[in-house]
Protein backbone atom coordinates (compact mmCIF):
# COMPACT_ATOMS: atom_id res chain seq x y z
CA UNK A 1 0.00 0.00 0.00
CA UNK A 2 1.36 3.64 -0.98
CA UNK A 3 1.36 5.91 1.77
CA UNK A 4 -0.80 8.82 0.16
CA UNK A 5 -1.04 12.27 0.80
CA UNK A 6 -4.37 13.94 0.59
CA UNK A 7 -5.41 16.09 -2.58
CA UNK A 8 -8.25 17.83 -3.77
CA UNK A 9 -9.18 14.78 -6.09
CA UNK A 10 -9.66 12.56 -3.11
CA UNK A 11 -11.81 15.39 -1.17
CA UNK A 12 -13.98 15.68 -3.98
CA UNK A 13 -14.40 12.09 -4.51
CA UNK A 14 -15.49 12.46 -0.96
CA UNK A 15 -18.01 14.93 -1.74
CA UNK A 16 -19.02 13.53 -4.70
CA UNK A 17 -19.76 10.01 -2.94
CA UNK A 18 -21.83 11.63 -0.19
CA UNK A 19 -24.01 13.94 -2.02
CA UNK A 20 -24.46 12.28 -5.41
CA UNK A 21 -28.34 12.03 -6.01
CA UNK A 22 -29.85 9.00 -5.69
CA UNK A 23 -31.39 8.58 -9.79
CA UNK A 24 -34.90 7.94 -10.40
CA UNK A 25 -34.41 4.57 -10.02
CA UNK A 26 -36.70 2.57 -12.04
CA UNK A 27 -37.11 5.44 -14.79
CA UNK A 28 -33.02 5.68 -15.20
CA UNK A 29 -32.77 5.26 -18.88
CA UNK A 30 -29.36 3.89 -19.23
CA UNK A 31 -27.81 4.15 -22.93
CA UNK A 32 -23.98 3.00 -23.79
CA UNK A 33 -21.48 4.73 -25.69
CA UNK A 34 -21.15 4.39 -29.87
CA UNK A 35 -18.33 2.98 -31.13
CA UNK A 36 -16.72 5.70 -33.05
CA UNK A 37 -16.52 5.45 -37.09
CA UNK A 38 -13.67 7.34 -38.44
CA UNK A 39 -15.29 8.90 -41.97
CA UNK A 40 -13.89 7.42 -45.13
CA UNK A 41 -12.37 10.90 -46.14
CA UNK A 42 -9.32 9.90 -43.31
CA UNK A 43 -7.06 7.96 -45.38
CA UNK A 44 -3.86 8.05 -43.84
CA UNK A 45 -3.21 6.95 -40.23
CA UNK A 46 -2.24 10.07 -39.28
CA UNK A 47 -5.68 11.73 -40.43
CA UNK A 48 -7.47 8.88 -38.64
CA UNK A 49 -5.59 9.09 -35.12
CA UNK A 50 -6.18 12.82 -35.27
CA UNK A 51 -10.36 12.73 -35.99
CA UNK A 52 -10.25 9.86 -33.12
CA UNK A 53 -8.87 11.63 -30.68
CA UNK A 54 -10.54 15.20 -31.28
CA UNK A 55 -14.15 13.01 -31.62
CA UNK A 56 -13.59 10.70 -28.69
CA UNK A 57 -16.11 12.01 -26.39
CA UNK A 58 -18.55 12.95 -28.77
CA UNK A 59 -20.81 9.70 -27.94
CA UNK A 60 -20.76 10.59 -24.22
CA UNK A 61 -21.56 14.89 -24.88
CA UNK A 62 -24.34 14.90 -27.56
CA UNK A 63 -26.22 12.79 -25.73
CA UNK A 64 -28.07 13.21 -22.01
CA UNK A 65 -29.16 11.20 -19.11
CA UNK A 66 -28.97 11.31 -15.37
CA UNK A 67 -25.59 11.07 -13.81
CA UNK A 68 -25.70 9.80 -10.30
CA UNK A 69 -24.13 7.71 -8.28
CA UNK A 70 -23.78 4.65 -10.91
CA UNK A 71 -23.94 6.67 -14.37
CA UNK A 72 -22.87 9.56 -16.15
CA UNK A 73 -25.24 10.89 -18.80
CA UNK A 74 -27.43 7.81 -18.84
CA UNK A 75 -24.06 5.99 -19.08
CA UNK A 76 -22.85 3.26 -16.49
CA UNK A 77 -19.76 5.04 -15.19
CA UNK A 78 -17.82 1.88 -15.39
CA UNK A 79 -18.35 1.95 -19.07
CA UNK A 80 -17.00 5.68 -18.82
CA UNK A 81 -14.23 4.95 -17.01
CA UNK A 82 -13.37 2.06 -19.30
CA UNK A 83 -13.42 4.66 -21.98
CA UNK A 84 -11.24 7.21 -20.13
CA UNK A 85 -8.79 4.52 -19.55
CA UNK A 86 -8.56 3.77 -23.59
CA UNK A 87 -8.24 7.37 -23.97
CA UNK A 88 -5.02 8.08 -21.25
CA UNK A 89 -3.30 5.00 -22.89
CA UNK A 90 -4.11 6.77 -26.40
CA UNK A 91 -2.93 9.78 -25.19
CA UNK A 92 0.56 8.87 -23.62
CA UNK A 93 1.63 7.54 -27.53
CA UNK A 94 1.48 11.02 -28.63
CA UNK A 95 3.99 14.15 -27.81
CA UNK A 96 3.31 15.74 -24.96
CA UNK A 97 1.71 19.25 -26.48
CA UNK A 98 -0.30 17.05 -28.33
CA UNK A 99 -1.62 15.48 -25.68
CA UNK A 100 -2.03 18.65 -23.36
CA UNK A 101 -4.30 20.27 -26.23
CA UNK A 102 -6.77 16.55 -26.00
CA UNK A 103 -7.11 17.25 -22.29
CA UNK A 104 -7.76 20.59 -22.35
CA UNK A 105 -10.15 20.09 -25.27
CA UNK A 106 -12.02 17.21 -23.24
CA UNK A 107 -11.83 19.82 -20.18
CA UNK A 108 -13.86 22.38 -22.16
CA UNK A 109 -16.42 19.73 -23.29
CA UNK A 110 -17.07 19.04 -20.09
CA UNK A 111 -17.79 22.54 -18.90
CA UNK A 112 -20.28 22.71 -22.11
CA UNK A 113 -22.53 19.94 -21.25
CA UNK A 114 -22.40 21.09 -17.83
CA UNK A 115 -23.02 25.07 -19.29
CA UNK A 116 -26.18 23.98 -21.23
CA UNK A 117 -27.70 21.42 -18.48
CA UNK A 118 -26.17 22.27 -14.83
CA UNK A 119 -28.58 19.48 -13.59
CA UNK A 120 -26.67 17.18 -15.08
CA UNK A 121 -24.09 17.02 -12.45
CA UNK A 122 -21.39 16.55 -15.15
CA UNK A 123 -18.90 18.49 -14.24
CA UNK A 124 -18.40 17.04 -10.77
CA UNK A 125 -18.68 13.45 -11.78
CA UNK A 126 -16.00 13.69 -15.03
CA UNK A 127 -13.81 16.02 -12.91
CA UNK A 128 -13.63 13.68 -10.08
CA UNK A 129 -12.84 10.23 -12.59
CA UNK A 130 -10.59 12.21 -14.51
CA UNK A 131 -8.34 13.52 -11.40
CA UNK A 132 -8.56 10.04 -9.87
CA UNK A 133 -7.44 8.42 -12.89
CA UNK A 134 -4.45 10.85 -13.15
CA UNK A 135 -3.68 11.87 -9.94
CA UNK A 136 -4.66 9.55 -7.48
CA UNK A 137 -1.02 8.28 -5.90
CA UNK A 138 -2.73 4.89 -6.14
CA UNK A 139 -4.38 5.20 -9.34
CA UNK A 140 -2.08 2.49 -12.08
CA UNK A 141 -2.95 5.30 -14.83
CA UNK A 142 -1.56 8.25 -13.34
CA UNK A 143 0.34 10.92 -15.13
CA UNK A 144 0.92 14.25 -13.82
CA UNK A 145 1.95 15.72 -17.30
CA UNK A 146 -1.31 14.90 -18.53
CA UNK A 147 -3.30 16.24 -15.65
CA UNK A 148 -2.03 19.48 -15.08
CA UNK A 149 -3.78 21.10 -18.02
CA UNK A 150 -6.82 19.68 -16.29
CA UNK A 151 -6.26 20.86 -13.16
CA UNK A 152 -5.39 24.30 -14.20
CA UNK A 153 -8.82 24.81 -15.89
CA UNK A 154 -10.69 23.13 -12.84
CA UNK A 155 -8.44 25.46 -10.51
CA UNK A 156 -9.94 28.89 -12.55
CA UNK A 157 -13.40 27.36 -13.77
CA UNK A 158 -16.58 28.68 -13.35
CA UNK A 159 -18.36 25.51 -12.41
CA UNK A 160 -15.19 24.76 -9.85
CA UNK A 161 -16.74 25.09 -6.25
CA UNK A 162 -14.76 28.43 -4.54
CA UNK A 163 -13.26 26.51 -1.71
CA UNK A 164 -11.87 23.78 -4.03
CA UNK A 165 -9.63 26.26 -5.87
CA UNK A 166 -6.72 26.76 -3.57
CA UNK A 167 -6.50 23.37 -3.64
CA UNK A 168 -6.47 22.52 -7.07
CA UNK A 169 -4.06 25.51 -7.26
CA UNK A 170 -1.58 23.34 -5.29
CA UNK A 171 -1.99 20.58 -7.24
CA UNK A 172 -1.20 22.60 -10.68
CA UNK A 173 1.84 24.08 -9.24
CA UNK A 174 3.11 20.53 -7.54
CA UNK A 175 2.19 19.13 -11.30
CA UNK A 176 4.80 21.49 -12.80
CA UNK A 177 7.76 20.71 -10.63
CA UNK A 178 9.55 18.26 -12.29
CA UNK A 179 8.10 18.23 -16.16
CA UNK A 180 8.92 15.49 -19.04
CA UNK A 181 11.83 16.88 -20.31
CA UNK A 182 13.14 19.13 -17.82
CA UNK A 183 16.53 18.82 -15.41
CA UNK A 184 15.50 17.46 -12.02
CA UNK A 185 17.01 19.25 -9.26
CA UNK A 186 20.24 17.84 -7.65
CA UNK A 187 20.51 16.53 -3.57
CA UNK A 188 23.30 14.99 -1.25
CA UNK A 189 22.28 11.57 -0.08
CA UNK A 190 24.07 9.56 2.46
CA UNK A 191 24.89 5.84 2.25
CA UNK A 192 24.36 3.22 4.71
CA UNK A 193 28.77 3.59 5.09
CA UNK A 194 28.19 6.93 5.46
CA UNK A 195 29.63 8.41 2.22
CA UNK A 196 28.07 11.38 1.12
CA UNK A 197 26.97 11.20 -2.54
CA UNK A 198 24.51 13.33 -5.12
CA UNK A 199 22.34 12.89 -7.85
CA UNK A 200 24.39 14.13 -10.05
CA UNK A 201 27.70 12.16 -9.54
CA UNK A 202 25.56 9.38 -10.44
CA UNK A 203 26.59 8.21 -13.96
CA UNK A 204 24.37 6.22 -16.58
CA UNK A 205 22.89 6.56 -19.59
CA UNK A 206 19.32 6.06 -17.43
CA UNK A 207 18.92 6.50 -13.82
CA UNK A 208 15.99 5.36 -11.70
CA UNK A 209 15.35 7.12 -8.65
CA UNK A 210 13.54 5.53 -6.21
CA UNK A 211 11.66 6.84 -3.12
CA UNK A 212 11.49 4.11 -0.71
CA UNK A 213 10.93 3.11 2.78
CA UNK A 214 12.75 0.38 5.06
CA UNK A 215 9.76 -2.54 5.32
CA UNK A 216 7.90 -1.02 2.86
CA UNK A 217 5.80 -4.32 1.14
CA UNK A 218 5.02 -2.18 -2.07
CA UNK A 219 8.60 -1.12 -2.49
CA UNK A 220 10.18 -4.67 -1.77
CA UNK A 221 8.05 -5.79 -5.23
CA UNK A 222 9.09 -3.36 -6.82
CA UNK A 223 12.83 -4.33 -6.05
CA UNK A 224 11.69 -8.16 -6.98
CA UNK A 225 10.25 -6.98 -10.26
CA UNK A 226 12.74 -4.84 -11.47
CA UNK A 227 15.83 -7.61 -10.44
CA UNK A 228 14.10 -10.12 -12.09
CA UNK A 229 14.92 -8.67 -15.60
CA UNK A 230 17.39 -10.42 -17.15
CA UNK A 231 18.89 -7.60 -18.36
CA UNK A 232 19.08 -5.28 -15.12
CA UNK A 233 22.13 -6.92 -13.63
CA UNK A 234 24.34 -6.45 -16.63
CA UNK A 235 22.80 -2.64 -16.78
CA UNK A 236 23.84 -1.96 -13.61
CA UNK A 237 27.43 -3.10 -14.02
CA UNK A 238 28.38 -1.58 -17.68
CA UNK A 239 26.50 1.89 -16.72
CA UNK A 240 23.37 1.68 -19.27
CA UNK A 241 21.27 1.89 -15.70
CA UNK A 242 21.43 3.06 -12.49
CA UNK A 243 19.23 2.60 -9.39
CA UNK A 244 19.50 5.79 -7.08
CA UNK A 245 17.07 4.32 -4.02
CA UNK A 246 16.14 7.08 -1.06
CA UNK A 247 14.54 7.41 2.03
CA UNK A 248 13.58 11.02 2.98
CA UNK A 249 11.91 10.43 6.41
CA UNK A 250 13.17 11.07 9.86
CA UNK A 251 13.67 7.12 11.64
CA UNK A 252 16.72 6.69 10.08
CA UNK A 253 18.02 4.29 12.60
CA UNK A 254 15.13 2.21 10.87
CA UNK A 255 16.87 2.26 7.67
CA UNK A 256 19.86 1.58 8.69
CA UNK A 257 18.85 -1.57 10.29
CA UNK A 258 16.88 -2.00 7.12
CA UNK A 259 19.44 -1.15 4.37
CA UNK A 260 21.47 -4.01 4.05
CA UNK A 261 17.90 -5.59 2.35
CA UNK A 262 18.72 -2.96 -0.86
CA UNK A 263 20.96 -4.70 -3.57
CA UNK A 264 24.02 -3.76 -3.75
CA UNK A 265 24.08 -3.04 -7.20
CA UNK A 266 22.20 -0.06 -6.10
CA UNK A 267 23.00 3.40 -4.45
CA UNK A 268 20.89 3.29 -1.36
CA UNK A 269 21.15 5.93 1.03
CA UNK A 270 18.87 8.52 3.08
CA UNK A 271 18.45 12.53 2.59
CA UNK A 272 20.30 13.57 5.87
CA UNK A 273 19.32 17.56 5.32
CA UNK A 274 15.53 16.82 4.75
CA UNK A 275 15.60 18.93 1.69
CA UNK A 276 13.41 16.81 -0.86
CA UNK A 277 10.71 16.98 1.30
CA UNK A 278 11.18 19.79 3.36
CA UNK A 279 12.18 22.01 0.15
CA UNK A 280 10.09 20.10 -1.91
CA UNK A 281 12.35 19.39 -4.44
CA UNK A 282 10.03 16.45 -5.70
CA UNK A 283 6.62 16.01 -5.46
CA UNK A 284 6.77 12.49 -3.49
CA UNK A 285 3.23 12.64 -2.72
CA UNK A 286 3.31 8.68 -1.81
CA UNK A 287 5.88 5.54 -1.24
CA UNK A 288 6.75 4.03 -3.21
CA UNK A 289 7.58 6.47 -6.11
CA UNK A 290 9.82 5.91 -9.23
CA UNK A 291 11.04 8.35 -11.64
CA UNK A 292 13.26 7.57 -14.63
CA UNK A 293 15.58 9.82 -15.98
CA UNK A 294 17.92 10.48 -18.53
CA UNK A 295 21.81 10.81 -19.06
CA UNK A 296 21.62 14.50 -18.43
CA UNK A 297 18.85 13.84 -15.33
CA UNK A 298 15.76 15.01 -17.44
CA UNK A 299 13.18 13.71 -16.81
CA UNK A 300 11.66 10.74 -18.88
CA UNK A 301 8.64 9.51 -16.31
CA UNK A 302 7.81 11.09 -13.30
CA UNK A 303 5.90 9.24 -10.49
CA UNK A 304 4.93 6.45 -13.01
CA UNK A 305 3.87 3.66 -12.54
CA UNK A 306 6.21 0.28 -11.92
CA UNK A 307 4.96 -1.31 -14.96
CA UNK A 308 5.26 2.05 -17.43
CA UNK A 309 9.17 2.01 -16.17
CA UNK A 310 10.02 -2.17 -16.87
CA UNK A 311 8.21 -1.10 -20.31
CA UNK A 312 10.23 1.52 -20.97
CA UNK A 313 13.74 -0.26 -20.07
CA UNK A 314 12.68 -3.39 -21.60
CA UNK A 315 12.31 -1.70 -25.25
CA UNK A 316 15.51 -0.56 -24.54
CA UNK A 317 16.78 -3.98 -23.98
CA UNK A 318 15.16 -5.47 -27.10
CA UNK A 319 16.59 -2.21 -29.19
CA UNK A 320 20.27 -3.33 -27.78
CA UNK A 321 19.44 -7.06 -29.08
CA UNK A 322 18.83 -6.58 -32.61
Amino acid sequence: MRRTINTASAVLAAVLVSCAPKGSGGEQQTRHLRELSVPSVYTSPVERAEYTIDHYWDSLFDGNGVTDSTHILGVPKGEVEQHLSNYILMLSQLPLPRAEKAVESLFGDIEEKHRSDTASHCFQSMTEIVSRYLYDPNSPMRNEDLYLPFVQKLSSSEFTPQNMRRAYSHDAEMCSMNRFGEKVPDFRFRTLKGRDLRLYSVKAEYTMLFFSNPGCHACQGIISEVMSRPYISEYLANGTLAVVNVYIDEDVDAWKQYAVNYPESWYSGYDPDYVIREDLLYNVRAIPSLYLLDREKRVIMKDAPTENVLNYLDRIAKQTIQ
